[in-house]
């Protein structure tokens, strides 16, 4: 397999069991429905956890999964350029679900809205907070601006600056004792 190699939800049920999974979303996102057998290191910790991830590669074949294809994708890069070859989920796990096939929860887990949601409803309530200050005060309608102006950049550029510091608050944070936990059962 390659750094390129993209399987559709079909695919991957079929290659599952020779694969390790490894899903970057947040832990909030993970523990709401991921892949049977998923690792969770969300796409902001693949630098530490490079070298377990190429331990895993050595074994055989990573797929990278996320909602939608778009952060597994961007960790298919960044791992690439470290020499470690992986493939990605084609839509993430709402096209695995969208097939009918199962996602695991854990028992307990709370259930953390996708980081798309999340970012719509900070970006929309900043926006009416914007709209309804500025009413009164008219600078901070540069509020409503600011946003509408970051949504087009993200567009833009396929990266969400909101979406990075909405992955900052606790519940979308791994806990540390877990990702310690995981990258040693990668590591072998």
């Amino acid at each position: 397999m390659t750094a390129t190699d993209a399987l559709v939800p079909a695919q991957a049920a079929a290659r599952l069991d020779d694969c390790t999974v490894i899903d970057v979303r947040t832990p909030g996102e993970y523990a709401s429905g991921h892949l049977p057998g998923a690792h969770n290191i969300p796409l902001d910790h693949l630098r530490t956890a490079l070298p377990a991830l190429k331990a895993a590669a050595a074994r055989g074949t990573l797929l990278l999964v996320c909602a939608s294809g778009n952060r597994s994708a961007t960790a298919r890069t960044e791992l690439a350029a470290a020499g470690v070859p992986a493939a990605t989920l084609v839509g993430g796990t709402t096209a695995w679900a969208g097939e009918g096939r199962t996602l695991h929860r854990p028992d307990g887990a709370t259930r953390v809205w996708p980081m798309e949601r999340q970012v719509r409803l900070a970006a929309g309530a900043l926006v009416v907070l914007g709209l309804a200050v500025g009413t009164r005060r008219r600078p901070a309608r540069l509020l409503s601006a600011a946003v509408g102006g970051g949504l087009v950049l993200s567009a833009a550029t396929d990266t969400c600056g909101m979406a990075a510091v909405l992955a900052k608050l606790p519940y979308n944070q791994p806990r540390t004792a877990d990702l310690h936990a995981t990258l040693r059962a990668l590591r072998g």
